[in-house]
């Protein structure tokens, strides 16, 4: 096949399915210029995702395939990444200087959660993006500590704002910061959610593309808090393969459907164990609870991420998995899991309200 015009060509483009992200060039981007004639092909693409560490293969893989197609030997792919604000439930817009918050959920504790959030946030960062990370969790903060921040403070420039923390390039906001980490947060549900709003709007974020918010287990006060009150483009809900957990992810899910929020997929964690010694893959906590899951809702498993004790060390010591060990297979599991999650943002309607004016109706 030889396409003769600039149509067929910008056609075969968007039929593309980028690796490891199964969705199509058209799916998650555009084709901003293009030129062709009988000897060369050049084309410069916008994605909606960050990709940064992999747009030299994915150029190459694209370029590839379009000589394949057209016989055209002198193909130029050029990558560029625009991230822009995704549709948030009715009556409400994005927050200043947030394109994007996802929340990242479980229906219960003791899945891995908070770990893979923070992974993931370091995954995007990693990827080109600008990240922030929000711990909800008031009652158990543990992101100060993941990521080494244990005794940090936050500043206040102008006595009514507070500007993150940074962490590995990432933003971070955590009540762990304003509390001892040895005093129990004796909170009733009021308190609580006036203090994730506190935390949310209060904290001078900047210019995100990204806020991943670090839910706490359940479908309590903080749930409801971010579905009615907070502009939320996605949710993650993170799982383990057994039956236990699932049950309750399920319920998760449901919640975040219920409120209108779009789940963005599941991500089975401690799917697998492999021996340190023997290399014997076993499934530890059983195995296709999250497929089940996926299959139930038509959503889509983001990710299947080990059980490996390295993980629990590189979270303990504030240097997560995908900072510390950059090279191994398991931070390649989260920074897929992660591309896969903006992959699926990137499909969702984008948001038109900010841009429209502010209507006022006054007595004259």
């Amino acid at each position: 096949m030889t396409p003769s015009t600039e149509s067929d060509v910008n056609k075969l483009l968007k039929s593309i399915e980028l690796p490891g992200i199964d969705k199509t060039l058209g799916d998650i981007g555009r084709v901003r210029e293009l030129a062709t004639s009988d000897s060369r092909i050049s084309a410069q693409i916008e994605l909606g995702l960050p990709m940064e560490r992999e747009f030299a293969a994915t150029a190459a893989d694209i370029a590839a395939r379009v000589r394949a197609e057209t016989g055209v030997d002198d193909v130029d792919i050029t990558l560029s990444t625009r991230i822009v604000a995704h549709g948030v439930q009715r009556n409400l817009k994005p927050l200043a200087n947030i394109k994007n918050v996802i929340a990242v959920a479980s229906g219960k504790g003791g899945v891995g959660k908070s770990t893979v959030a923070v992974n993931l946030a370091l995954a995007l960062a990693a990827d080109g993006a600008n990240v922030g990370l929000l711990d909800a969790d008031i009652y158990g903060p543990s992101q100060p500590h993941m990521l080494g921040l244990v005794g940090e403070r936050p500043i206040s420039e102008d006595g009514k704002s507070m500007q993150p923390l940074e962490a590995f390039g990432v933003q971070v906001m955590s009540i762990g910061f304003l509390v001892d980490p040895d005093q129990p947060m004796v909170w009733r549900g009021p308190m609580v959610t006036s203090a994730l709003n506190q935390l949310l709007q209060q904290t001078h974020w900047h210019d995100l593309d990204y806020l991943i918010v670090d839910m706490p287990p359940g479908t309590g006060d903080i749930q409801l808090t971010l579905s009615q009150q907070v502009p939320v483009s996605g949710a993650v809900i993170v799982t383990t393969p057994q039956d236990i957990a699932t049950i309750d992810a399920r319920k998760g899910l449901a919640m975040f459907r219920k409120v209108s929020i779009p789940v963005l997929g599941v991500i089975e964690n401690m799917s697998t164990h492999v021996c340190s010694s023997c290399g014997h893959e076993e499934t530890i906590f059983g195995a296709g609870g999250a497929a089940k899951m996926a299959e139930d809702f038509d959503i889509s498993v983001l990710g299947r991420l080990p059980l490996d004790a390295r993980i629990r060390e590189q979270t303990d010591s504030g240097q997560p998995t995908v900072v510390s060990d950059a090279t191994a297979a398991t931070a390649d599991a989260y920074r897929a899991a992660a591309r896969r999650m903006a992959a699926a943002l990137a499909t969702q309607g984008k948001d038109y309200a900010a841009k429209f004016p502010k209507i006022v109706v006054e007595d004259s």
